[in-house]
């Protein structure tokens, strides 16, 4: 595969999102076809790093918009109009398109999104001072060695790499018996990271 991404040079972020939401690097793969969802803008403060666009996320082009995104801003503490502000929230998924079900729900992000493109959207986002990890994917990627062995254990770990990063679980209603077996989640870390976006946009 031709990582394009850094073939090209992007004068301004405009350029960039055009090939990023034009890419078809995995289409063939891809049981909807490719839709790449992303949502940057210049200036954003915080940024979003989930796992791969859901079906309802697929049909409709808006990141988070399910019950996930629902419960992801209740404990970030914004609104929906604050969440779609590309110019203080920026969204950048693992994988930007729909990857399919598989036999537990679904499938993995695809590695071709993380090849081509963080590099070159994260160098136009200057300004980002809090980057929240959702999910394993996420977080292999981002902390490398400072990952612990599950995702428990490095959302447990949160105060290691904050402020700069938070890990946290994935927001999906799959996930409310964690929630329920991890109460210092909500109890401990949600207010901390409510304070913290908080402060940013004070």
């Amino acid at each position: 595969m031709t990582d394009i991404a850094t073939l090209k040079h992007y004068p301004d972020l405009d350029s960039l999102l055009s090939d990023v939401r034009a890419c078809r690097a995995c289409e063939a793969h891809l049981p909807k076809g490719p839709r790449p969802i992303v949502q940057v803008g210049e200036g954003a403060r915080v940024l979003i790093i989930g796992q791969a666009p859901g079906s309802r996320v697929h049909a409709s082009g808006i990141p988070w918009d399910d019950a996930s995104g629902t419960r992801l801003r209740e404990w970030m503490g914004v609104d929906a109009k604050a969440f779609y502000d590309p110019t203080r929230f920026a969204i950048i998924p693992m994988g930007y398109c729909y990857p399919g079900r598989g036999k537990g729900g679904d499938l993995p992000p695809r590695t071709e999104c993380a090849d081509l493109w963080p590099d070159q959207l994260l160098a136009k986002l200057p300004d980002i001072e809090l980057t929240l990890l959702i999910g394993a994917h996420a977080q292999r990627h981002f902390l490398g060695p400072l990952r612990k062995p599950s995702l428990t254990g490095t959302v447990q770990a949160w105060r290691d790499v904050a402020p700069a990063y938070f890990p946290l679980p994935h927001p999906s209603p799959r996930n409310t018996p964690w929630l329920q077996r991890n109460p210092w989640f909500e109890q401990d870390l949600v207010p901390v990271l409510r304070a913290r976006i908080n402060g940013i946009f004070r």
